[in-house]
């Protein structure tokens, strides 16, 4: 198949009425608007560097000057629109649709429609079958750095033969003057009568036979600016564009793609119910058809694609970036075509949401107790609401929705931005974080959950709810009006203390917008949550899976692990993805991972874990941590937990990933450890491998000097050395009273251990819960010269206030 940057010289045209992409590029905003500018930017500069762009030719902003001009529109469009109110619902719809209809009712210049012809005809020689374009779009004021103009215009697939594409571009002419684009622009502070449209006219891709999506070389939630998002789906874009499915979600980080690593940090499956393919007669010639079961669990990007398509994001924003004079990311469309297996990139913009974002002052939304949970979906943005749902199911409802209320619906489409602006929240039933619904909620600061499914079956008119983005990825909603904080930090001004201050991070969902707290690192990521909410299934149990005789455990393994012909697998990518997630929010900075240390008690309730777990009486003493990890009884499943973290640091490349083994008892049992890591190719001081004991137990403080022989660092686990020190059960609530880290004698045992790791020029920090609660006891650690204090992230910023007040008065 023909591209774009390979076939033809510019081509001059009499009127200037037609411009080929190659003849163009992002200084012609003016001529061909952002989006035709923006595909000749990339035609013209990027296909060396293996940016693929289907081919076409964009019709000026001055043939629809033209056209307005010679049938007497511009007129009647300045009449209908004097005295318009965007807010009057009913007033706006009138007026927009006296417009269209005078510019779909009048006829074009005929050397207009002779340009587009001839243009179209060579556009078709190209191509060995008669040809299918897109026809799109573009506005002159269109693609800016803060506004989007998101979808406001329309885009007509699968256009083919000569009265098609003179009917879409009169369309696309018609569009300027939709209700949501009109209220978009009243909004904006835009002039109507100044801004005029070109129209893009692109060979179509058949992705209708593959797949195709959305991607963004920034995350859209967080601006996390290290990583490209990308979202597919069978069949032609609009479906993932207008949120019509839920679609796959890939996430990919930077830094290490370009050193030549495979950085896919996260691969989440959406349904792809149904894809969008060609048609024969009327409309736009597409139609909606479902998947079968069998493709909806299959990701609808092999790897390589997904990594192909992040490097092209890394590319354009390079491009951009170098344009701009300052860092530009991107919001891209992208097409797989079913016949040749080629990826291209169909459409890119500058990101307008995140890239805005004042990073000097960081909001924190905090649940103060949560609710019955009544749907679950992806969140967008990182804010919390409360109000009235209020679900409408189509267009026609539009005038019903009051301001203040909760949105929720199947899924929103640009002629729905009149009332989002008015809603608290937004919930959609479809609808992934690239979707119509996503895009816009982000630029009107709203939270948004999508993909929520059955959202306007399970919310009634009128009922108290709340809606929750500020629990990671997932959106939660919530019955009834629960209370919340909003913390306000402002960022300037504030110093590093020569104590590294670090994080305890649990959630990967939460990484990337925790990386945002001014930090150090992560002193203490935990598996267990990645273990108990991403894999939930023991993992001696996907290894022994052949050998299952219990059908039901079978069967939860079948579900969790769809697509997955090789159960440990699924083990070893998920656990990996999780960690990655934290590593690369992080990069470069060190992340501790501690390897996992569940109970037996949590072990059993995991699928299929009972046939494996031993019942102790004191779980807490017992088979845990450390004894696991070369015992017979589970060294095959440690196994999986050491593939998955040479996965992280060798194909991924996140080499700031340490590792950390917890509750070792005794050197000997180090000695064992060491040795069964180095048997699956974890190789202390291999690549900058460093492996830390966590420092909980009595006998680490006691012979602190040996395990200093063997380890590179120490963590303090405060909550169990304290447990240990002072024998008490941290899990009995009668005796929890004496249950006290600032005990003399468990500050004393921490002391001594902080001097013996010092004197072994061996790292050392804590990870407990203790300073975190208590400022006091911070301030004890800094005094005592701590290396590290590793903090639950509500509490990082306080304690690094104190800690700086510390370490000046030291210093004074």
């Amino acid at each position: 198949m023909i591209e774009a940057n390979s076939i033809r010289e510019v081509k001059l045209n009499k009127t200037g009425y037609i411009r080929w992409f190659n003849e163009i590029g992002i200084n012609d905003v003016p001529l061909v608007g952002g989006k035709n500018a923006s595909l000749g930017e990339m035609v013209r500069e990027l296909s060396a560097k293996g940016v693929k762009v289907p081919n076409g030719f964009a019709v000026t902003a001055e043939a629809y000057r033209y056209f307005l001009l010679e049938a007497k529109l511009d007129q009647k469009i300045a009449e209908t629109l004097r005295g318009l109110d965007t807010h009057n619902i009913g007033d706006l719809r009138r007026r927009g649709l006296q417009i269209r209809q005078a510019i779909l009712s009048a006829t074009l210049p005929a050397d207009l429609e002779e340009e587009m012809i001839a243009a179209y005809d060579d556009l078709s020689e190209e191509a060995p079958h008669p040809l299918d374009v897109a026809v799109r779009s573009s506005a002159t004021a269109e693609d800016l750095p803060d506004a989007s103009f998101a979808g406001q215009q329309e885009t007509y697939l699968n256009v083919q033969g000569h009265a098609a594409l003179l009917d879409s571009c009169k369309r696309c002419f018609a569009s300027l003057f939709t209700d949501r684009a009109i209220s978009y622009r009243a909004d904006k502070g835009f002039d109507s009568l100044k801004i005029a449209l070109s129209i893009g006219v692109q060979r179509m891709v058949r992705s209708d036979l593959a797949a195709s999506g959305v991607m963004f070389s920034i995350d859209t939630e967080t601006g996390f600016k290290n990583a490209v998002l990308i979202n597919a789906a069978y069949g032609l874009g609009e479906n993932v564009v207008q949120g019509s499915v839920n679609p796959d979600e890939y996430t990919v980080f930077k830094p290490t793609l370009l050193h030549g690593f495979r950085p896919i940090l996260q691969k989440i499956a959406g349904n792809k119910e149904f894809k969008l393919v060609y048609d024969i007669g009327g409309g736009k010639m597409t139609k909606n058809i479902p998947v079968p079961a069998d493709d909806r669990i299959r990701f609808a990007l092999t790897d390589e694609e997904i990594l192909t398509l992040a490097r092209w994001a890394c590319v354009i924003e390079d491009h951009y970036s170098a344009k701009a004079g300052r860092e530009t990311p991107m919001d891209m469309e992208w097409a797989k075509d079913g016949l040749t297996g080629e990826l291209f990139i169909v459409q890119a913009r500058p990101e307008t949401v995140q890239s805005q974002r004042d990073r000097n002052v960081m909001e924190i939304y905090r649940l103060k107790k949560r609710g019955q949970i009544l749907v679950t979906g992806r969140s967008v943005g990182e804010k919390i609401a409360t109000g009235k749902a209020h679900v409408i199911k189509n267009v026609q409802q539009l005038h019903q929705f009051n301001a203040g209320e909760i949105l929720v619906t199947d899924k929103t489409d640009p002629d729905w931005e009149p009332i989002m602006k008015r809603a608290a929240a937004i919930i959609t039933n479809r609808g992934g974080r690239t979707a119509h619904a996503a895009i816009v909620s982000r630029e009107l600061g709203l939270p948004a959950i999508v993909g929520a499914e059955r959202a306007t079956e399970v919310l009634k008119d009128g009922q108290e709810i709340t809606v929750s983005c500020a629990e990671g990825e997932t959106g939660f909603v919530y019955e009834g009006k629960l209370p919340f904080d909003i913390d306000r930090i402002d960022l300037k001004g504030i110093g590093r203390p020569r104590t590294k201050v670090m994080m305890n991070v649990a959630n990967p969902q939460e990484a990337f917008g925790l990386s945002f707290i001014p930090n150090d690192g992560v002193g203490l990521a935990r598996e267990e949550f990645i273990i108990s909410n991403y894999i939930q299934i023991h993992p001696m149990a996907l290894i022994d899976y052949d050998k299952l005789e219990d059908p039901s455990v079978k069967t939860e393994i079948d579900r969790l692990t769809a697509g997955y012909a090789d159960k440990p697998q699924f083990f070893i990518d998920k656990l990996a993805q999780g960690v990655a997630m934290i590593g690369a929010a992080f990069y470069p900075n060190d992340v501790i991972v501690r390897l996992s240390d569940f109970k037996t008690n949590e072990y059993a309730n995991l699928i299929g874990g009972k046939k494996y777990e031993p019942t102790e009486e004191n779980p807490m003493l017992g088979f845990r941590g450390a004894s696991r990890y070369y015992h017979p009884k589970y060294r095959d499943g440690f196994a999986l937990e050491c593939r998955a973290m040479k996965k992280v640091r060798d194909e991924m490349g996140l080499k700031n990933v340490k590792l950390m083994v917890p509750f070792c008892r005794t050197v000997e049992e180090g000695k064992k450890v060491i040795a069964e890591m180095r048997k699956h190719g974890l190789q202390q001081g291999k690549d900058g491998l460093e492996i830390y004991v966590m420092c909980e137990i009595p006998s680490n403080v006691l012979l602190a000097e040996q395990f200093a022989e063997l380890f590179d660092g120490f963590s303090i686990g405060s909550n169990d050395l304290t447990q240990l020190v002072l024998g008490v059960d941290r899990d009995s609530a009668i005796v929890a009273s004496i249950f006290d880290e600032r005990n003399p004698a468990v500050k004393k045992m921490i002391a001594t251990v902080i001097r013996a790791a010092k004197a072994k020029d061996r790292k050392i920090g804590i990870c407990g819960q203790a300073p975190s609660d208590y400022p006091e006891f911070a301030r004890f650690l800094v005094e005592e010269g701590i290396d590290s204090i590793s903090l639950n992230p509500d509490a990082v910023m306080k304690t690094t206030l104190m800690i700086l007040e510390t370490e000046r008065e030291e210093a004074a």
